[in-house]
């Protein structure tokens, strides 16, 4: 994460952290989790939709971690270094839910850290919410938007999940090219990605920079700043640290 300029990374303040988007989110989650269990931090990950648990990075495609399913097996996770998952397994699918109430509430108060996985995109690299999403909770102090750079060059059919709430959002009954003008306008409407935001801090996660040109990445970035974000409340995820 050397090229992350996120500064609630290193501000030893307690956080709730909810992640919505386009496709990304779990990996960017369980990433931050990593970083802030090497800090000491007691980390708990869940979702208020539909999470996968890691999987081993050998290709067989395994479970790389259990989830907790009370409070004693989540701080016993913390005693040993380890960020801990909480949720209930849905039947069929292999995919964690939310955890039990009682449970949410007991980790939400014990932990330094929470990441919440607060919005579903079939793997699709943007998002455009539904009227019952992102799901965040009233504790999330943080809310962090996930986009694909993959997206750019595609169709909204194509590139964007919900696709056809495109309409509202653009005012176009078309299905459109999606350029940087569009994916950040995504990015910054609260019919996108800053939905139900309000007063929580916002970041962007601009993911998959490796797959475009290192100048279209920059462009992404100069846009959104452009209309109001702070750099250093934008990661170019992907992008070589020679280059930021």
């Amino acid at each position: 994460m050397l090229t992350c300029p996120w500064n609630f990374l290193h501000d030893n303040k307690k956080h709730i952290i909810s992640l919505v988007g386009g496709g990304g989110k779990t990996t960017i989650m369980y990433e931050l989790a990593e970083h802030f269990a090497e800090q000491g931090k007691r980390v708990v990950v869940l979702t208020t939709t539909h999470i996968w648990l890691p999987r081993a990075k050998d290709g067989t495609n395994a479970v790389a971690r259990e989830y907790a399913t009370t409070l004693q097996e989540l701080e016993q996770l913390w005693r040993q270094g380890q960020y801990g998952i909480i949720g209930s397994l849905e039947a069929g699918t292999g995919k964690l839910i939310a955890p039990a109430e009682k449970l949410q509430n007991e980790a939400l108060q014990a932990c330094d850290v929470a990441l919440i996985e607060a919005d579903g995109a079939k793997q699709m690299p943007c998002k455009l919410p539904a009227e019952h999403e992102p799901v965040l909770l009233g504790e999330s102090d943080i809310v962090i938007a996930v986009a694909g750079l993959d997206a750019l060059g595609k169709s909204l059919e194509e590139g964007c999940f919900r696709w056809q709430l495109g309409q509202k959002l653009f005012a176009s009954s078309c299905n459109l090219l999606l350029d940087e003008t569009k994916l950040a306008q995504i990015l910054l409407s609260e019919q996108g990605s800053r939905k139900a935001v309000g007063s929580r801090a916002y970041y962007i996660a601009l993911n998959k920079c490796d797959l475009v040109d290192q100048a279209q990445a920059k462009a992404m970035q100069e846009l959104l700043v452009a209309q109001g974000m702070d750099y250093d409340r934008i990661w170019l995820r992907g992008l070589a640290p020679s280059g930021c």
